[in-house]
């Protein structure tokens, strides 16, 4: 019998990157647990509210009104959520950012755009418990 399928979380006020994770985890490789915010206001309602917690939560780190450091934060401050992988999602990346997002608790780093060649991989990874640093 095979595990459940894992529930993920895609946090990202870009409307190009929304559409892209969705295609890649939907329809590419065909996860059917997926949720999309594209407003972080009132975050921790909204993540308390959906039907499953997250198994892994992909933030963006440019977001307002919380940064992506304070959505983890959050996430981190919540019992529920301790377990939680958490993946940071960013354009702009440099050597000090990464060593920024690993101080502060992410679970890992995928730089954007994502890559489609990369991403099946770093997801498998992420699901089998390794921290996963990729920078295109």
């Amino acid at each position: 019998m095979s595990s459940p399928e894992p529930n993920f979380l895609y946090v990202d006020d870009d409307p190009l990157s929304r559409e892209i994770m969705q295609l890649l985890m939907c329809k590419v490789l065909g996860y059917s647990r997926l949720t999309i915010l594209s407003d972080n206001t009132d975050f921790m309602d909204k993540v308390r509210a959906l039907p499953a917690p997250p198994n892994v939560v992909f933030l963006d780190i440019q977001m307002r009104p919380h940064s992506g450091y304070e959505m983890l934060n959050m996430l981190r401050g919540d019992e529920a959520y301790r377990q939680t992988r958490i993946i940071a999602m960013t354009a702009s990346v440099m050597a000090t950012d990464v060593d920024a997002l690993r101080a502060a608790g992410f679970d890992g780093l995928i730089g954007k755009p994502i890559s489609r060649r990369a991403f099946p991989e770093l997801l498998q990874q992420i699901l089998g418990g390794q921290a996963v640093w990729f920078v295109s």
